[in-house]
């Protein structure tokens, strides 16, 4: 049986978190392939619609990263991240996901590494978790 290999959609911050990405790639340091970026302007504009919508269509985890507190473009977009993403983990569970398949990750321009293991400890807790009840829902 193949070995179970989890899609993350990570939301990330055009300004930080996906220059730290480029920088990761750049510098020839390897991260799981199955993390799909979708870059934003800033994680404040991530719509918690948009996670919910990652779930219900199959991803098995979602990270959203951005600016550290105090750097952001925006002024406060990571502060309005910060608070969508409480509220999501307390609603996430009402709707069968594990609150621990989302994730608030602040990696500046300059982490190429830290970036790169993220997404390495990422998958790796994902993977534990294993599929989401929607993909299970989907092979039945």
């Amino acid at each position: 049986m193949k070995e179970f290999e989890p899609t993350i959609i990570a939301f990330v911050c055009n300004w930080c978190t996906y220059t730290a990405a480029d920088l990761a790639g750049t510098s020839r340091l390897t991260y799981p392939k199955n993390v799909r970026l979708i870059r934003v302007m800033c994680t404040g504009m991530v719509d918690s619609q948009y996670v919910i919508k990652a779930f219900l269509e199959g991803a098995d985890g979602v990270l959203i990263s951005g600016c550290h507190p105090g750097d952001c473009h925006y002024i406060n977009g990571n502060y309005k991240a910060r608070r969508k993403i409480k509220l999501l983990k307390e609603i996430l569970p009402q709707m069968g996901f594990e609150k621990e398949r989302l994730r608030l990750t602040w990696i500046g321009a300059s982490d190429g590494i830290e970036f790169a293991q993220v997404m390495k400890e990422l998958t790796h807790q994902i993977k534990e978790l294993g599929p989401s009840q929607t993909k299970q829902k989907m092979v039945i």
